[in-house]
């Protein structure tokens, strides 16, 4: 599977080399992305036995079961984060930002049940809650709605700092 476009898009706001932080990696397509941009990359998810990304640091944490956040006192020049949703990890996400990190959101929203999973409103962004969520970052970038009559998203790329950011 190929990087999103969305994070892809994103890739030159992080800092040369700077580690990212793949959160709910998967198969590690995103890890991949920022590998080949000569970045350290941590690669969380709860089952890596499936995730490809030679070269990455691979933890595997369950991030939903209560358990404390398994990275603590680590900041990232980047998390991705892609079509996975626990709200609970939201401070502990924005903690491990470091200064002029980059967040890199994309997953599903409200509206997305009438095109199939996730249907769960837990599971489902309301709508402008990544700009809630990222209040006190500079954003980039934030879209919110239906992509090729597939899926409803929202989208989001901030930065922590308050200078100008030179757009890709």
């Amino acid at each position: 599977m190929t990087a999103s476009p969305w994070v892809a898009r994103f890739t030159p706001l992080v800092s040369p080399g700077g580690a990212v932080l793949d959160v709910a990696c998967g198969g590690g397509r995103h890890s991949r992305l920022f590998l080949a941009r000569g970045h350290a990359v941590t690669a969380i998810d709860r089952d890596i036995t499936h995730t490809d990304t030679p070269g990455a640091e691979l933890i595997a944490a369950d991030l939903e079961d209560g358990s404390p956040w398994p990275l603590p006192g680590r900041s990232f020049a980047a998390l991705v984060v892609t079509n996975y949703l626990w709200r609970p990890l939201f401070p502990a996400l924005l903690a491990a930002l470091a200064p002029d990190g980059v967040l890199i959101y994309e997953t599903f929203a409200q509206g997305n049940e009438r095109f199939g999973s996730p249907r769960n409103p837990d599971f489902l962004l309301a709508r402008g809650e990544l700009l809630r969520i990222a209040a006190g970052l500079t954003v980039v970038a934030y879209e919110d709605g239906v992509v090729e009559d597939r899926a409803v998203v929202q989208r989001l790329c901030a930065v922590r700092g308050e200078g100008p950011v030179r757009l890709p």
